[in-house]
């Protein structure tokens, strides 16, 4: 297997003051009016050549303008960090729909109007990021399958440079052959990338296959960072406590300020299955090895910015955490799910 292939590493550009913790926002707002429009090939594809590319067109511009929204508000709601929707430019990738975004911006003003949005984020210290979605494997058994993973790495990579996001986080992937066989091959993977998704991918453990323990060894020896995602490590625990964990995936990011994911179990624990999400975070499910830590911490809950500021409010940055108790009034209703797509 070739040498890791050695890339300029992306800093971030958004660093907290020490023992300070950047909270993060998913993709969507449940309660500002910021959405971001997607498409599908069915549709575009009964629009023809020209209204086809005038309709993506204008999702992107639309995305665009969005992605600047997203920023203020995030901005006044004193909230750190924010993930884009993975698809931004959506079916930019597809093998009939496909486009890159000088096809539809022959002016250039959409990618403007998206380095205008990345500039916004950096002057209000607002830290980007992407997690491409899980149909990306870049260690899948299927060639055609890491090929296309390729292609969407590449297309995040370039808008992840456009607007200074500056991670993409991937999870490890298949396991298929076993665990040791499977990270064989997402090394294979890795090393295919471009540069612009090199120097900003970074892996996730997930909640059923690849544990911490199984994926820092590749981190730390390929250089690339780890996103430890605590409600992932509970659900799929493995040798490591959350404490070393913790230590070791903050270390893999060297002079970058640490990414973290957290979330609580719908069900509470012991309930049922632990992985699908709650609407909130309790607060005595924020690790103490996190305390009084500069680093990202992602709220991947579903009610969005309500349960990213209940859990900030709990207190958990540098005090004993209590339970954040949000009233039902501020839980999202099932339509305010539907009109955002999110049914989980």
């Amino acid at each position: 297997m070739p040498a890791p292939r050695k890339t300029s590493r992306t800093a971030a550009p958004f660093l907290t003051s020490i023992g300070q913790l950047r909270w993060g926002l998913c993709c969507q707002f449940l309660d500002a009016p910021i959405y971001f429009r997607t498409a599908t090939h069915r549709y575009v594809a009964t629009l023809g050549t020209t209204a086809g590319r005038a309709y993506l067109t204008a999702i992107a511009r639309d995305n665009a303008r969005a992605l600047a929204g997203a920023v203020r508000q995030c901005t006044a709601l004193g909230i750190g960090a924010f993930r884009l929707k993975s698809q931004i430019l959506p079916l930019s990738t597809h093998p009939q729909s496909g486009y890159t975004l000088e096809d539809l911006d022959e002016d250039g003003t959409i990618a403007a109007a998206f380095r205008d949005a990345g500039a916004q984020a950096r002057a209000a210290g607002v830290r980007l990021s992407f997690h491409p979605d899980q149909f990306v494997v870049l260690n899948s058994e299927r060639p055609e399958v890491v090929i296309s993973s390729l292609q969407e790495m590449q297309s995040h990579g370039d808008v992840a440079s456009l607007v200074g996001a500056d991670v993409l986080t991937l999870h490890a992937g298949s396991a298929a052959g076993g665990v040791g066989e499977a990270l064989v091959r997402l090394e294979r993977g890795i090393e295919q990338l471009t540069d612009a998704a090199r120097s900003r991918i970074a892996l996730e453990n997930d909640d059923r296959r690849f544990s911490p323990d199984a994926l820092l060894p590749l981190c730390e020896r390929l250089e690339i960072p780890m996103v430890y995602d605590v409600h992932h490590h509970r659900c799929n625990p493995d040798t490591l406590d959350v404490v070393a964990a913790t230590e070791r995936a903050a270390a893999t990011w060297g002079v970058r300020e640490p990414h973290f994911h957290i979330s609580s179990p719908r069900a509470g624990w012991g309930n049922g299955d632990p992985r699908p999400h709650a609407d909130y975070v309790m607060a005595a499910d924020f690790p103490n090895a996190w305390r009084e830590r500069t680093i990202t911490v992602d709220v991947e809950a579903k009610a969005k910015e309500r349960a990213v500021l209940a859990l900030r409010d709990a207190g958990v940055a540098g005090a004993p955490g209590r339970a954040a108790q949000p009233s039902a009034r501020s839980r999202p209703t099932p339509r305010q799910r539907q009109r955002r797509g999110d049914t989980r």
